[in-house]
């Protein structure tokens, strides 16, 4: 997995590389421009278009994603390119390490040019084979005004292929949003580290493809205090080794799936189905007495077991005792998937959260049962493992939406430290939180996921893991990035726009086999 930084990280890291281990800051800048350079190269080989007489335009600022740029600038003019630097700002105001790379750029034959009237900037960056962006580095606040502003609007009407240096300027670097325009990136060069902002929020969509740059910096000390990861493939992989020849389905747990309601078996029935997909040997789903038959009918190889249920025909109160005692013979249990909101449901819900031993998965209205009871998951006596959407979190934490949106990373972080709980925030980017407060970000998943069910076939795949013996994090980890990437590969065969939950179930036998081979 790879470390995510915010901006002060970043900061924290530069000063540590020059003080601590005697980098000089311009090394660091000479090692991001090469290093972005190479990439770049690498990039036009790739595409067919050799580097030696491709038109680069680089837009640069008077900080050091500036002083980045007149790197970038030098080291393709040597890979044979025809580099030019626009200047967004006169260059008796670069100062500083920049300062001294635009002295050396002028050294090396490239004369920068002001950036000028829109028209004849806009007629230099139409003939540019590649536009680099290097106006803003992650250090910057606030809109962009002035000539910034303008290079931003003119680079991303240009309608070139735009090469970020560090992330997309505009963007903020922690939080991936904008308060005015941002440039539009195919590739984003960051270097030493990712940022929060190219994963998470609007920037995500803006960075295009990211591709983390060395500057030098040993790994180790990258990695030192890093608390937020994105996940790989090989970390969900190593959970999933071959099946021994004499493994046998009780090998693989026995998953108890406390689920459906009255017009809601089909949330059972989508969460069994996952579960028995994602490996579980065996799945019980305990559900209301008018129900089961119905469920039994629409999954073959689930077991069913019948609650005691509400004149709603809900799982009524008595079925505590009931779920209570199947749950003492099974390996973990998954409660929420369509058990509707009728007070004696929640009551049931809220009990089983804090009294089960066992490992929990708790989605959909089991959520929405704990809100205002969180003491509940302070108190059980087992792991418990959460699948909110933004809206279910609104609900347990009592505040708008927006207020978890606005930063997702913490608003995990906060909650699952809080109330030691497992927690994965649903979503673009979707966010898992443990309680010793590491923070992880999934790359999977596409928006023609946000169709009714695919959080059903979410928690059956927790719960399988869960039930398998896989530590908690791991399983919710291991879930969340294959679930994903059964999306992923549902979108590939159907689409986005007629992606439905039983596609993702249909393709989570190709997403196991796809995990082994991105893993290598």
């Amino acid at each position: 997995m790879q470390g995510v930084f915010t901006a002060e990280e970043m900061r924290r890291l530069d000063r540590r590389a020059i003080t601590e281990l005697g980098i000089p800051s311009a090394t660091l800048m000479e090692n991001a421009g090469r290093g972005a350079a190479d990439a770049i190269v690498a990039g036009l080989r790739e595409l067919g278009a050799p580097p030696r007489g491709a038109r680069v335009v680089v837009v640069c600022g008077k900080g050091g994603n500036g002083g980045d740029g007149f790197v970038v600038a030098r080291w393709l003019k040597r890979h044979g390119a025809r580099p030019s630097v626009m200047l967004a700002f006169p260059s008796d105001e670069i100062g500083g390490d920049a300062g001294r790379k635009l002295a050396e750029l002028g050294r090396a034959g490239i004369r920068p040019l002001p950036l000028e009237d829109d028209a004849a900037a806009a007629a230099r960056l139409a003939r540019a084979d590649v536009v680099i962006d290097a106006l803003l580095g992650t250090g910057s606040r606030g809109a962009p005004e002035g000539n910034i502003a303008r290079a931003i609007t003119l680079i991303n009407r240009s309608a070139r292929p735009v090469v970020a240096l560090d992330i997309p300027s505009g963007i903020s670097a922690d939080d991936g949003g904008h308060q005015a325009a941002a440039v539009q990136a195919v590739l984003t060069l960051t270097f030493a580290g990712l940022k929060r902002g190219l994963i998470t929020g609007p920037g995500a969509a803006l960075a295009g493809r990211v591709r983390v740059i060395p500057i030098g910096v040993p790994d180790v000390e990258v990695a030192r205090g890093v608390t937020t990861f994105l996940l790989e493939a090989r970390d969900v992989r190593r959970h999933f080794p071959p099946r021994p020849r004499g493994a046998h389905k009780g090998t693989y747990g026995h998953l108890l799936l406390v689920a459906g309601s009255l017009g809601k078996t089909g949330a059972a029935a989508l969460s069994a189905a996952s579960a028995m997909r994602a490996g579980g040997g065996l799945v019980t789903v305990a559900t209301p007495l008018s129900q089961q038959p119905i469920v039994a009918s629409l999954v073959l190889e689930a077991m069913t077991e019948p609650l005691p249920e509400t004149a709603a025909r809900t799982i009524g109160l008595k079925a505590r005792e009931v779920v209570a005692e199947l749950a003492t013979s099974r390996d973990a249990v998954a409660v929420g998937p369509g058990i509707g909101l009728d007070a004696e449901t929640r009551q049931v819900a809220r009990s089983l959260v804090a009294e089960l031993r066992k490992p929990m998965a708790i989605d959909a209205d089991g959520l929405t049962a704990l809100a205002g009871h969180l003491k509940a998951l302070s108190a059980a006596p087992a792991a418990r493992c959460l699948t909110p959407h933004p809206g279910e979190m609104a609900r347990m934490l009592e505040t708008g939406v927006a207020d978890v949106e606005r930063d997702r990373i913490e608003c995990v972080r906060a909650f699952a430290t809080c109330h030691g709980a497992y927690v994965v925030l649903k979503g673009a980017g979707s966010v898992i939180g443990a309680p010793d407060g590491r923070v992880f970000v999934n790359p999977t998943g596409n928006p023609g996921m946000a169709s009714g069910g695919t959080g059903d076939v979410l928690t059956g795949m927790l719960g399988a893991f869960l039930a398998r013996g896989l530590e908690p994090g791991a399983a919710l980890q291991a879930s969340v990035f294959l679930h994903g990437l059964a999306g992923d590969i549902a979108a590939e065969r159907v689409g986005e726009e007629s992606l439905i939950a039983r596609d993702v179930i249909a393709a989570i036998p190709e997403a196991f086999t796809r995990l082994r081979v991105d893993a290598d």
